[in-house]
């Protein structure tokens, strides 16, 4: 039985690390890809994770499954491609440590990923199941996850989705959208950043635009406001927590540890249906979330920053809270 199973892209982030000599950019290889990033959050912090996904059968996707069982994820049901490479990312950090991103995926082996590549023995055993957008740009992932998704609600997982808009991998936004809308009808948990959700809604307003999406049937919205926090909603009302002030070096993953460390308190919860909690509780759980995400970005990497519990416990013990405005 595994506490968390992800489907999706596993790729590798090259993260900037410096200048040469010659004031060229350097770049320090990092395994990546956010449903990979989520489940090394949850793994580090003591739950059992599973992936499922595909990666090109090269130096770098052998790479990454190594990554993957050295942080304790079961690859059974990892594919490799012998006829696709492993997708790389290049990732480009401002002055704060915000990123963007190029990608190299034309196509990337995990894209490549079918319905006959799932691995419905390890779907079936999950507690959570977790996806993103990404996995649905293109077919035949798209129908894969589609399947797959719907396989873990038949079997009673909790289901969790990050849109994770990354306009650069989809033909055209309008295509994006109509993609990302399907995955929502899935999910009982919903993360999200604020331009996420006010490209899904049209609608920039937290209050508003959440209690549309809400309407839906998603049992809970997170909304992740980086320095502000994060905004919620669920059955038993709305509103923010602020988030734990740490130094940024790099927001690379930090959203996908925010995911991981609410997965990982759901669990020890049982996966407790989020409507009986009450206020008091959901937001421990976001509180640690926010931790957990406010200590990734105090690091280069995804995977290689996901703190362990005591490092997160003591976050919350000791790091002070950044006291951001009212919403």
């Amino acid at each position: 039985m595994f506490d968390v199973v992800a489907m999706g892209e596993l790729l590798i982030d090259f993260t900037p690390s410096g200048y040469a000599e010659t004031g060229n950019m350097l770049y320090e290889k990092n395994p990546g890809g956010a449903p990979a990033n989520v489940l090394a959050a949850v793994s580090k912090l003591g739950r059992t994770c599973a992936f499922l996904g595909m990666v090109g059968n090269d130096q770098h996707g052998i790479f990454l499954k190594n990554i993957l069982e050295e942080n304790k994820i079961d690859t059974t049901g990892l594919k490799f491609s012998h006829e696709f490479n492993t997708t790389l990312a290049f990732v480009h950090l401002d002055k704060s440590g915000d990123r963007t991103f190029s990608f190299y995926r034309n196509p990337g082996a995990d894209m490549m990923y079918s319905k006959n590549d799932i691995d419905y023995d390890v779907v079936k055993n999950g507690k959570v199941f977790h996806f993103g957008s990404i996995s649905m740009t293109d077919e035949p992932v798209r129908s894969a996850t589609i399947k797959a998704v719907e396989h873990a609600r038949k079997q009673g997982c909790l289901i969790s989705y990050d849109p994770n808009l990354r306009p650069p991998l989809w033909r055209n936004l309008k295509e994006a959208r109509e993609n990302i809308l399907i995955g929502l009808k899935y999910a009982d948990i919903l993360k999200l950043s604020e331009e996420e959700l006010e490209f899904i809604t049209d609608n920039g307003n937290l209050v508003s635009a959440t209690s549309n999406l809400y309407s839906m049937g998603i049992s809970a919205i997170l909304v992740t406001l980086g320095a502000k926090g994060c905004f919620y909603r669920y059955k038993g009302g709305s509103g923010r927590l602020d988030t734990y002030d740490t130094k940024v070096v790099d927001t690379t993953g930090a959203g996908d540890a925010f995911l991981g460390g609410i997965l990982y308190k759901l669990c020890n919860m049982d996966c407790k249906a989020i409507s009986e909690m009450d206020r008091a509780d959901f937001e421990r759980v976001i509180d640690f979330g926010n931790a957990t995400g406010s200590l990734c970005a105090t690091k280069r990497g995804a995977i290689p920053a996901m703190p362990d519990i005591t490092e997160v416990e003591k976050c919350m013990k000791e790091v002070p809270r950044v006291i951001a405005e009212n919403i």
